[in-house]
């Protein structure tokens, strides 16, 4: 374990982010650490640790205070889970860092909790850290809560977290109408009436819940088909939903979107 000594204060141009990483291997930890001072200056390491017992001592300092931890999952003395269930209320980020594992992807996904495959790619490394809250109330029990039980089981399709403009959202699927893309944001209709605007991209919901239920009509549209009312045939093409609002369906995406309805009313 290895906790930073801290340099005199400097003026940044940005917030700092004060991080804590704990990954078992050295080769690894150190790939980290160097790809995020060349690319994410903003962000401070004030120390790292190599499996679930130093990283319990290390959270536990009451001097360490992190606005995030990146986690390997598979660590020596079990899964990083783990330690997460110990050190909760968990009141920082948290940046899974894993080999490809789709459960954990997918998790990830509907939890709204942030990942980075190996190997780390910049980029996508650069993206997690512009999403990191660093207000401290980032509900990240929650979304923990949320993400062990997709990953638990990745069958079970009932919640999702929505990390939204203006905070963070738990919503039942079955109560999202559909998702409206607007440039690199995504509004989301619930059946109630609300909408809620996520800086996450129409394709990740696409993605996301293709498999229960939800149908891209159009590059600005995915919609939940439970509640669609009627196909109209003319005019284009275009779907009535049960608030009544008009979906246009792309004359590209209409065959295979029509070949879908067929086999809707097969299983009914």
């Amino acid at each position: 374990m290895n906790v930073a000594s801290h340099p005199i204060e400097t003026l940044k141009p940005t917030k700092v982010i004060k991080a804590i990483i704990v990954e078992d291997e050295i080769k690894g930890l150190n790939n980290l650490k160097n790809l995020l001072k060349k690319h994410c200056s903003e962000v401070e390491i004030i120390g790292d640790a190599l499996n679930i017992r130093e990283g319990l001592d290390l959270f536990e300092d009451p001097n360490m205070k992190p606005d995030v931890a990146f986690l390997d999952i598979n660590l020596p003395d079990g899964l990083v889970f783990k330690m997460l269930e110990e050190l909760r209320p968990i009141d920082f980020e948290v940046i899974f860092v894993t080999a490809h594992n789709e459960y954990a992807v997918k998790a990830c996904e509907y939890a709204s909790v942030g990942y980075i495959i190996k190997p780390i790619d910049p980029e996508a490394l650069m993206q997690a850290v512009r999403r990191i809250r660093t207000d401290r109330h980032n509900k990240m029990d929650k979304r923990l809560e949320i993400f062990n039980k997709h990953y638990n089981n990745p069958n079970s399709f009932e919640k999702m977290s929505i990390s939204a403009l203006d905070g963070i959202y738990f919503l039942s699927i079955k109560d999202i109408v559909r998702f409206e893309a607007e440039d690199n944001y995504t509004h989301i209709f619930l059946s109630g009436g609300e909408r809620i605007t996520a800086s996450k991209t129409i394709k990740a919901y696409e993605e996301m819940l293709h498999p229960v239920n939800f149908y891209r009509v159009h590059k600005r549209h995915v919609i939940n088909l439970n509640f669609m009312r009627k196909f109209v045939k003319g005019d284009g093409g275009y779907l009535v939903m049960d608030d009544g609002k008009k979906i246009e369906v792309s004359r590209r995406r209409r065959p295979a979107f029509m070949e879908q309805m067929r086999r809707l009313q097969e299983e009914l």
